[in-house]
């Protein structure tokens, strides 16, 4: 039943999607198009890929604690088990910690982001996730090297102000080199400037004589 009410969802967002392309409504079309594709990805790919995503990002962060030897990462099980001075703890890679969503709303921005051509949006969302996953990673290492040298008692710094401040900023990193820059850069802008004026008002002296 959730599969064909999801069919009947997707039919009458594709044909919306139609009607305000030909409508020429584009910030409407953006809007719709990009909702429409994250909800698509949150309800109907999330329950297949939460789990190899976690398993994945645990083996990438794994590679550093292996290094090292403050943590060990069981990625089978999307776990991580950390050793630190005042006891243990065990890290689970869950749906907030797998980079999921950050991934879907990246992808859902790109898809109907007008500045680049379909192959230039397929491209950029395969270089893009694998940066998310990438700096996801990093986030984790820095949780659990955070608890392994200052103990357990710092795991909520660690994960919720530490961790989320890293994976952020290198979000945003992403985003303004992905989205704000080539914007910027491919605005029609007119001249404006005194040389221009004096220009003009030489011509038009000119043509009076």
């Amino acid at each position: 039943m959730i599969y064909v009410v999801a069919a009947a969802a997707i039919g009458l967002w594709v044909w919306l999607l139609r009607v305000l392309r030909k409508a020429g409504l584009k910030f409407w079309r953006y809007l719709l198009g990009s909702c429409g594709i994250f909800l698509i990805l949150l309800i109907l790919v999330r329950p297949w890929l939460v789990l190899p995503l976690a398993r994945l990002i645990a083996a990438i962060a794994g590679i550093f604690g292996k290094v090292t030897g403050f943590y060990q990462a069981y990625y089978r099980y999307g776990v991580i088990f950390i050793e630190s001075l005042n006891g243990a703890i065990t890290v689970n890679i869950d749906l907030e910690c797998s980079g999921f969503i950050e991934i879907s709303a990246f992808i859902s921005l790109l898809a109907f982001y007008g500045i680049y051509n379909v192959p230039e949006r397929i491209y950029i969302g395969v270089v893009g996730t694998l940066y998310t996953m990438l700096t996801n990673a990093l986030r984790i290492a820095v949780i659990c090297t955070m608890i392994h040298f200052l103990g357990t008692d710092y795991y909520y710094v660690a994960h919720t102000i530490v961790g989320r401040i890293v994976f952020y900023v290198l979000q945003v990193m992403l985003y303004f080199f992905i989205f704000t820059k080539p914007h910027v850069l491919k605005m029609k802008t007119g001249d404006f400037g005194y040389n221009k004026k004096e220009e003009i008002t030489s011509k038009s002296g000119g043509d009076a004589k």
